[in-house]
């Protein structure tokens, strides 16, 4: 295409552009308005700049890429195959987390009521059968555990 052809694509959008932004400045208010307005004046720039012929050769690649896709039973069969891998890395995510759940949840009861850090610490169970034999409370529980903890340390 010619230059004043290139002139000519630019005013048409900026005047569909105008046109836009002046409804959207009307029945939306200012803040759509000055949005529609920075969208109007991107033609233009793009002309000024000699960016709107690159913008229209993509589109034209992208239009004769897309119309050979749909005729193109190879091509929609390459398709078929990356969405199946995609479908195949998915499910395999989901059974994945599903036997780490299995493993968490198969070594909690593993551990016959034990903390977890006392037993990867090899820490001796808290003196709360001492509480619990004596009807104390949770807190009382949690307060032996650590009486047991200071009293290995040698802190009193």
């Amino acid at each position: 295409m010619e230059g004043t052809t290139w002139a000519a694509l630019t005013a048409a959008l900026t005047v569909a552009g105008a046109i836009w932004t002046w409804i959207a400045f009307r029945r939306r208010g200012a803040a759509n308005g000055l949005r529609a307005m920075g969208f109007t004046l991107l033609p233009a720039a793009a002309w000024l700049t000699g960016t709107l012929e690159m913008v229209v050769e993509i589109a034209g690649s992208v239009t004769d890429w897309a119309t050979s896709l749909v005729f193109n039973v190879l091509t929609w069969t390459g398709v078929g195959l990356a969405g199946l891998a995609v479908v195949l890395f998915v499910v395999s995510g989901f059974i994945r987390d599903r036997q780490l759940a299995r493993g968490q949840a198969a070594g909690r009861a593993g551990r016959t009521g034990r903390t977890p850090g006392a037993q990867s610490q090899g820490l001796p169970e808290a003196s709360s059968t001492r509480s619990k034999a004596s009807g104390g409370s949770p807190i009382d529980d949690d307060l032996a555990d650590i009486e047991a903890l200071l009293r290995k340390r040698g802190i009193e």
